[in-house]
């Protein structure tokens, strides 16, 4: 039994307690806010053991083997590499960093410390990224062409989304879903990138994004904070198209011929709220002694982290980092 520590106490943690409380081989044990009160609160609705009012004292904590990092983007690089330095293994939260050189600094130093780090990008672990890739490997929709993705959620109601100070804005909060969405289709075969995008107040509100990939293959990507859009993601062949039902938790992957006529459709297994991927392959790593999840290695999150990274300097936006 993995008992996980969750660095954080806002939405996203309440999510993974929920996760870990169904799972047979893991256990939500501690949470840790920078309020004692806000932990003792959280640990009291969401059924976990321990509750710390700061981090330190949850890594100081012998018994957590796994710190889930669910605090703003701005913060992650500092949490995580007080989790390392103080001999836990990590899941963090994407965006990983708001820099390609943080992110490899801390696989640097898990390397170092000899302990497990990795992105909890959730559709990176999902059973439904390999029904993906085994259609299109099947053929059915003949050559792949072309993708298109959009993300839109209304949520800048929410302090993370338009406080520039927490590295906000529509791109590390929903955009990198349709970038690694693209990039698990056409893997690392890029040649170009564009992006434009609206502002409010330092952050970019709507974004818009044009990759080319090898062989001729193009993607466009689409994400924003403030509208609301189906999150579908659409996969072009020659012979056909897939239509992947929300990119973010693919919910059914529908198949059409040539002809518009769909052909096939595919359920994704029953899940608890789909984070607990990601939880077990952070266990099956640990349990074979790896320092990285196969599902979303350090090398790829890298270069998905150097593209956003890239494209908020094209921008001009100020990103803030924290060390």
């Amino acid at each position: 039994m993995i008992r996980v520590g969750i660095m954080g106490a806002g939405g996203i943690a309440i999510t993974m307690a929920k996760t870990l409380n169904g799972m047979e081989n893991a256990n939500a044990y501690a949470v840790a806010s920078r309020s004692r009160e806000k932990a003792e609160k959280f640990a009291k609705e969401n059924g976990i053991e321990k509750a710390y009012g700061s981090y330190e004292e949850m890594l100081a904590d012998e018994n957590v083997d796994l710190v889930y990092v669910a605090t703003p983007h701005s913060h992650h690089y500092i949490c995580c590499k007080m989790c390392l330095e103080a001999g836990k293994n990590v899941l963090c939260e994407k965006s990983f960093t708001v820099t390609a050189d943080q992110a490899r600094k801390l696989f640097d130093l898990a390397k170092e410390k000899n302990l497990l780090i990795t992105e909890a990008i959730w559709t990176r672990y999902m059973p439904s990224r390999k029904m993906i890739d085994d259609l299109i490997a099947s053929g059915v929709i003949g050559h792949v062409t072309s993708l298109t993705a959009n993300l839109n959620y209304n949520i800048t109601d929410k302090k993370r989304i338009t406080d520039l100070k927490l590295a906000g804005g529509a791109l590390l909060d929903v955009g990198v879903y349709p970038i690694n969405f693209a990039r698990m289709i056409f893997g690392d075969t890029m040649t170009e990138c564009h992006a434009n995008a609206v502002f409010k107040d330092g952050v970019d509100f709507m974004d818009n994004i044009a990759m080319v990939f090898e062989g001729d293959k193009m993607a466009s990507l689409h994400s924003s904070v403030q509208s609301v859009s189906e999150r579908n993601g659409m996969i072009y062949g020659t012979d056909g198209f897939i239509q992947v039902t929300n990119i973010n938790n693919p919910e059914k992957i529908t198949v059409y011929n040539k002809n518009y006529e769909e052909t096939a459709s595919y359920l994704p297994p029953k899940q608890i709220t789909g984070y607990e991927y990601e939880v077990e392959s952070c266990i099956k790593a640990l349990e074979e002694g790896r320092l990285e999840c196969s599902e979303m290695p350090h090398e790829e999150t890298v270069k998905v982290v150097q593209i956003m990274e890239n494209i908020l300097r094209s921008w001009g936006y100020e990103i803030p980092i924290y060390e």
